[in-house]
């Protein structure tokens, strides 16, 4: 996990430094044969103000990741004489663990789910959908109260958001580079003009700004990539800690693995229209994952998900893994 985050830190440093060695070796060059002329430019950025840009940047996520989240799947937060029930179990089971009961959301989805956010222990939030208080009730709605108190005990909720920090930073450079380059191809698409002495330096423009987008967009590809491959494995190891966390607290493993088998089985009956909904890029947050596909544009998706790990484990070995802590306290008592 710390290794996994020191990388995440150092990703965004080396991301500026690519940019900026890319374009005083590419496009400078290119510029200078474009133009017929001698360029001696360089790009170069600080460390300094590269590393204060990143801590803005992580500063940023920190304080309002919580807000994000909670805005992107439409969840409000909930008082104690809205949900008695669900409060009682909250507050019980934090007291058990010594913690400051988290506040309570609720997202209108129909699709049953949960999840934590929050900057810190003591000003965290539990998340939980319509569609999972239908779903779940008993011990196994415990049980999955039980897993996000176990991600806010171990810190998760704040590492998993600053964590995805440069996989949207990335997405968004690349998104922006790629709208840009669409609308000069709308623009040069409506442009007439038949002297070719005057369009040259018109051509040398357009050359130059095509080819620094589609560089920017590939260096950005990379790096979110990487940095995403990074976030899933995090995910995925931060999912099982809190499937341990949640057996620890309650004392009853098989009531996750009985939530879990009864959400996995709920969740392809949902369209993929409300799981897209519920996404909000918090999708290795939640207790079981979404399933939906990556950039997906109707039926086919733009980038294949089984080059990813998955942002959780399998939900048959997490299942398996419970039963065997069931299995050994029954042995040890």
């Amino acid at each position: 996990m710390a290794l996994a985050i020191l990388l995440l830190a150092v990703l965004p440093l080396a991301f500026v430094y690519t940019l900026s060695w890319a374009f005083t070796h590419v496009i400078v060059p290119l510029a200078a044969v474009l133009f017929e002329a001698q360029i001696d430019w360089q790009l170069t950025v600080s460390l300094p103000v590269i590393f204060a840009l990143t801590l803005g940047g992580l500063g940023v996520q920190y304080l309002f990741a919580d807000r994000f989240a909670l805005r992107s799947v439409g969840a409000s937060h909930v008082t104690a004489a809205d949900y008695p029930d669900l409060h009682s179990r909250l507050q019980r089971l934090s007291q058990q663990v010594g913690l400051t009961t988290p506040k309570l959301a609720v997202s209108p989805s129909s699709v049953p789910n949960a999840f934590a956010t929050g900057r810190s222990q003591s000003a965290a939030t539990v998340v939980v959908t319509e569609g999972l208080l239908e779903t779940l009730d008993g011990d196994e709605l415990d049980a999955v109260l039980a897993h996000e108190i176990a991600h806010v005990k171990n810190r998760d909720a704040v590492v998993m958001s600053v964590a995805y920090l440069l996989p949207s930073f990335t997405y968004a450079v690349a998104v922006t580079a790629y709208t840009l380059l669409g609308g000069l191809w709308n623009v040069v698409g409506h442009f007439h003009h038949s002297d070719s002495d005057d369009i040259r330096p018109l051509l040398a423009v357009i050359v130059l700004f095509v080819v620094s987008a589609l560089l920017t967009i590939l260096i950005s590809a990379l790096f979110w990539i990487g940095s995403f491959l990074l976030f899933r494995l995090l995910s995925q190891y931060r999912e099982r800690a809190a499937d341990r966390g949640a057996a620890q607290i309650t004392g009853n493993p098989l009531a996750l693995a009985n939530a879990l088998a009864e959400i996995d089985e709920t969740m392809p009956t949902i369209p993929d229209r409300d799981l897209r909904e519920i996404d909000g890029g918090v999708e290795a947050l939640y207790i079981a994952p979404l399933d939906t596909p990556m950039f997906t544009d109707g039926d086919d998706a733009l980038i294949s998900r089984d080059i990813f790990p998955e942002s959780h484990p399998q939900t048959r070995d997490r299942i398996a893994y419970l039963k065997g802590l069931a299995a050994e306290s029954e042995a040890v008592a």
